[in-house]
C-alpha cells in the first residue's frame, strides 16, 4: 500500500495496477485518492465499478468491506469492521469481533462519516458529513447526526 500512495495523481496506469493488487475486488474506472490507510492492505475491501474514494479514507479491514457501483466516499471517511467487547476481562484477553459494511449502489458519504461494525447502507443514500452510522441506513434516503438517523427520503 506504501507503493499505491506514493503514485503521483498523472500514473493512471500504475495506480490501476496497484488497486488491482491491494483490493480484493476493483471493479471498472475506480479511482482512489491517495492516502489511503488500512489494517490489512485493503485486502478485504471489495469496490464495484466507477467507485471514487477521496483522500485519508482508512479500511479498518479485519472483515469485508463492500462498496457498491457508482458510490463516492469523500475525505476522511472511516470504515471500521472490528469492535472489541465491553468486558474488561476480555479485553485483557486480547479479545475483538469483526462484522462486514455493506454500501450500497450510487451512495454518497460524506467528510469525516465513520461507518461502524456490521452496519448496511441502502442504495442511493446520502450520509451527511460528520456523521457517525451505528446502525443499518435503508435507500432512497438522507442520513445524518451521530448517532446517524434517516432525516428525509430522496
Amino acid at each position: 500500500m506504501v507503493g499505491y500512495n506514493n503514485t503521483l495523481p498523472t500514473d493512471v496506469k500504475q495506480s490501476t495496477k496497484l488497486l488491482k493488487e491491494i483490493f480484493a475486488e476493483v471493479g471498472e474506472n475506480c479511482c482512489v485518492e491517495t492516502p489511503i490507510n488500512s489494517n490489512w492492505g485493503c485486502k478485504h475491501v471489495h469496490l464495484g465499478k466507477c467507485v471514487y474514494i477521496n483522500s485519508n479514507v482508512t479500511f479498518v479491514d479485519d472483515d469485508h468491506i463492500y462498496i457498491g457501483d457508482y458510490t463516492m466516499l469523500a475525505p476522511n471517511v472511516m470504515l471500521s469492521t472490528a469492535g472489541h467487547p465491553l468486558l474488561p476481562s476480555l479485553r485483557l484477553e486480547g479479545y475483538q469481533y469483526g462484522f462486514p459494511i455493506h454500501i450500497g449502489k450510487n451512495v454518497w458519504i460524506g467528510s469525516g462519516v465513520q461507518i461502524l461494525p456490521g452496519v448496511t447502507i441502502g442504495d442511493n443514500t446520502v450520509v451527511g458529513s460528520g456523521s457517525v452510522v451505528t446502525r443499518d441506513i435503508p435507500a432512497n434516503c438522507v442520513a445524518m447526526g451521530f448517532p446517524c438517523r434517516v432525516v428525509r427520503e430522496i
